[in-house]
């Protein structure tokens, strides 16, 4: 971070700056805690490269999941655009408590619940680090064939992370999200990222969730993002169910919901996230 983000930063929140120091914070910004001089202490992250109102993106819809779930969401201290930063409060992390796997299962299915006016944004500000768009659309097949798998679909051809073959099958997919995709349910209220590393326990044994690309989508997207990388307990997934009861067939959607991650980490990592992008596709094609 830049010593003039710093100083905008102190002003930002009338305080000066006595000790920083690097934390974890993503692979897109970089990203400190901050102890500033009147006692608090916050958390700060900051980029070059984001895509323009990353961060004021980022805090509209931290504020949109925090007026819908008990977890715990962090409050936005500061935002900016030009210089990009965002500023939070801190938490505090530990490790998990008894009932922490059980209650963020309640606390997801209370904000997927909590629900959106749409699919996409009202807003129609894309998310995450590739600028992805969320325009507004009445289903999820046409929220997800085009917002997520035909733009990605061409950003793997322009960026040539995944074979022809398997870009046509991403294309083939996109156009049989209505006969894929189960019944119909109204648009839920995403996190948009749910991986672990997007959820924090706190001291006290609480949920928070952080770093989110919040939208209206299929309530099934977070859930199967929680399986594709592992770091959530069964209990999670009970609690869940026993509070918004999963679709029937909602196993055999897992892989279609992670296709869009799928795609974005083939794009940006490269690796093993090509083939498994093709084993993916595999099931619906």
């Amino acid at each position: 971070m830049a010593e003039d983000v710093f100083r905008q930063i102190a002003v930002a929140l009338d305080a000066g700056i006595v000790r920083t120091t690097s934390v974890r914070g993503g692979d897109v910004a970089t990203a400190f805690r901050l102890d500033l001089e009147d006692g608090r202490r916050v958390f700060a992250k900051t980029s070059a490269s984001v895509p323009p109102l990353h961060f004021t993106t980022e805090a509209d819809g931290l504020a949109w999941l925090r007026g819908a779930t008990g977890l715990g969401v962090p409050e936005v201290v500061a935002v900016s655009d030009d210089p990009p930063f965002l500023v939070l409060e801190w938490v505090e992390a530990a490790g998990a408590a008894p009932g922490t796997e059980a209650s963020l299962g309640r606390g997801l299915a209370e904000l997927h619940r909590a629900g959106a006016m749409s699919f996409g944004r009202s807003d129609r500000r894309p998310t995450g680090s590739r600028g992805l768009p969320n325009e507004p659309c009445e289903t999820w097949a046409e929220f997800y064939a085009t917002q997520r798998l035909w733009p990605l679909a061409r950003l793997a051809q322009d960026t040539q992370s995944l074979s022809q073959r398997a870009i046509q099958d991403l294309e083939t997919v996109a156009g049989r999200l209505g006969e894929l995709g189960g019944d119909p349910e109204l648009p839920a209220r995403l996190h948009g990222d749910l991986w672990a590393g997007n959820r924090l326990v706190g001291i006290d044994g609480r949920n928070w969730l952080i770093d989110p690309a919040a939208h209206g989508g299929h309530r099934e997207f977070d859930l199967a993002m929680m399986r594709l990388f592992g770091g959530f307990g069964a209990e999670v997934f009970a609690a869940y169910a026993e509070a918004f009861v999963p679709r029937e067939g909602w196993r055999e959607r897992v892989a279609l919901h992670q296709l869009a991650p799928l795609v974005v980490h083939a794009v940006k990592f490269g690796g093993s996230y090509p083939a498994a992008v093709e084993r993916a596709l595999a099931d619906y094609v």
